[in-house]
């Protein structure tokens, strides 16, 4: 059985998203465009001339569209979510003018006059023309007003839209992003370390620091660090960094783990399980956050974290953040106990402050 990817638009791309729409004779998507002209459809009967006006479907959600490296065969396909962001980009470019032949040549004299997402399948305007598309689909019209190409349209040489710009392999990029997640949860680990030595009075003149831990999480933490290293093996360890793996080897043999590890295993969690995919166990997302104890091993940490006042809601006396702004979120301490913005400690978290405080800041 062949992969099916998701492809979708990492923004942090210089390129990104469709940047032309081609005029092609086996589209990928396997939708026909129509010809808007009064030869072809009663609307436009009253009509003594061609519109020159093509109407079809960009993009369709979810479609499998079949694909060739030379060495793999395989599956792609673009999510709704991602069809709109594409479609979106496309415009605020200003790319409605791009439009290539077949993908190789490009051509003059094309405008995307009109563009849509189907929200209604049956009240959509497109099935007045006899198209029975899904909704999510991005239809578009295009204006030929280029003579010799509206000829070949005419002459039948091309019969739908195929789109091309940049996307990226979702798996890939989840990948990616998530080793970057757990390099910055393994750069907060040392930095807590460094602390506690630096306060440790074997150290420095200073209070000895006892690393309270934990192994009460429940079984279902253990089972999930077990099947996402299963999981890795089968897929050749090539997820996860090396700090996730010594994380799932932890919590597979049960063993303690100190207030640090537990929240930075509860930050982790948290950032991660938007790549989670229980349906999907190739997918590095999926691996991933097992490793770390799953769901139940979030839930854990999180209960653990508000058990010890680690976490808590900014109730009680208002707090505010150094410009002035009231914070009603939840909130952290540092090591030195002064109360932060957000569950876990990120580059992004504020100190807070009591009203009287913030003339001194």
């Amino acid at each position: 059985m062949m992969k099916l990817i998701e492809l979708i638009l990492d923004e942090s791309m210089l390129l990104t998203g469709i940047d032309a729409i081609s005029l092609v004779e086996y589209p990928a998507i396997e939708e026909d465009f129509i010809a808007l002209n009064s030869q072809k459809r009663e609307v436009f009967a009253m009509q003594n001339q061609e519109k020159r006006l093509l109407m079809g479907a960009a993009l369709i959600p979810d479609k499998p569209i079949y694909r060739s490296d030379g060495e793999n065969e395989y599956y792609v396909y673009f999510s709704k979510d991602t069809i709109r962001k594409a479609m979106e980009l496309f415009f605020k470019n200003g790319y409605q003018n791009n439009a290539t032949i077949e993908h190789d040549f490009d051509v003059k004299g094309t405008t995307i006059v009109e563009s849509w997402i189907i929200e209604d399948a049956t009240m959509d305007k497109s099935r007045a023309y006899g198209l029975d598309l899904p909704v999510g689909t991005w239809m578009v019209s295009m204006k030929i007003e280029n003579e010799s190409i509206w000829q070949r349209v005419k002459g039948g040489e091309f019969r739908g839209f195929s789109i091309e710009g940049y996307f990226v392999d979702k798996i890939n990029l989840s990948k990616q992003e998530l080793e970057i997640i757990e390099e910055q949860e393994a750069a907060l680990m040392l930095s807590q370390i460094i602390a506690i030595i630096k306060r440790d009075g074997r150290k420095k003149s200073g209070k000895r620091i006892e690393m309270e831990s934990y192994a009460d999480y429940p079984d279902a933490v253990k089972n999930n660090a077990k099947r996402g290293i299963e999981l890795n093996e089968k897929n050749g360890n090539k997820c996860a960094t090396p700090v996730g793996k010594v994380r799932a080897q932890q919590l597979a043999q049960g063993k303690a783990l100190s207030v640090e590890t537990i929240t930075r295993m509860y930050s982790y969690l948290s950032r991660a399980e938007t790549y989670y995919d229980e349906s999907n166990t190739e997918a590095c997302g999926t691996i991933s956050f097992l490793l770390w104890g799953g769901l139940a091993g979030k839930r854990w940490a999180e209960s653990k974290l508000k058990e010890l006042g680690k976490i808590e809601l900014a109730v009680g006396v208002p707090h505010y953040t150094a410009d002035g702004e009231l914070y009603t979120g939840l909130t952290h301490k540092d090591a030195d106990g002064r109360l932060m913005t957000g569950a876990v400690h990120t580059e992004d978290s504020e100190y807070l402050y009591h009203k009287e405080e913030l003339k001194n800041v």
